[in-house]
């Protein structure tokens, strides 16, 4: 059985505690067995390799470089690494986790609000079956590398702020980082938007994606 580490911590505004919870139970409906911590070092510890995936749902938060230096080499050596929202917000000051991850969030014109997700790899197989579809929350401005594999995409309208409109914009992506795989969907600012179905769906193949052992397998 697949084995999920889930990190979570830093503001609470995003809830983060919850937020793991909701992970972690759509994880072990896909048959993945989860351990959910608070203390940011596991990012870093030995016990890393008796992982298949760790999911980071953190915002702002400080850690020693070290973990994340540790955590590079474990994602290098094949670990998956992937979540919902909250990765790219994580660790502002570390160079080495952005490059890890493939991007960093860096405004979100507006708050919540209406915006559309559209699909570009309808090929993929986590977009398959999924149209581009309406969606209510923070919509992620990001700064991110080109190297990275977009899934999916928002343009801004420039209501909010003009400076980025018609700016089109990662929501969905997958990268590879060595042997590992990286996912992440800026989709699930909250718990309650986990359970939008095409989110969900997303998340879960994401995720599954990443793993390094997949699930069913």
């Amino acid at each position: 059985m697949p084995r999920a580490l889930i990190v979570w911590g830093g503001w609470e505004g995003h809830r983060p505690a919850e937020m793991a919870a909701a992970v972690a139970a759509l994880l072990a409906a896909e048959g993945m067995e989860t351990v959910v911590t608070p203390e940011l070092s596991a990012l870093g510890s030995p016990e890393l390799d008796r992982f298949d995936l760790v999911v980071p749902l953190i915002t702002n938060a400080v850690v020693e470089g070290e973990v994340i230096k540790r955590l590079l080499a474990a994602v290098r050596g094949g670990l998956g690494l992937g979540g919902p929202h909250l990765p790219v917000t994580a660790f502002r000051s570390s160079v080495d986790y952005h490059f890890l991850l493939g991007a960093q969030w860096v405004a979100h014109p507006g708050g919540i609000i209406d915006f559309r997700v559209d699909v570009v790899r309808p090929d993929d197989p986590v977009m398959q079956g999924i149209a581009s579809f309406a969606y209510r929350s923070e919509q992620y401005y990001l700064h991110y590398d080109p190297s990275i594999e977009v899934l999916a995409t928002t343009t801004f309208d420039g209501t909010h702020d003009p400076v980025v409109a018609g700016v089109t914009m990662p929501v969905v992506y997958k990268r590879r980082f060595g042997a590992g795989r990286v996912f992440y969907s800026a989709l699930g600012h909250s718990p309650e938007e986990l359970a939008h179905p095409d989110g969900r769906k997303i998340l879960q193949r994401g995720l599954g994606w990443a793993c390094r052992t997949r699930p069913g397998a």
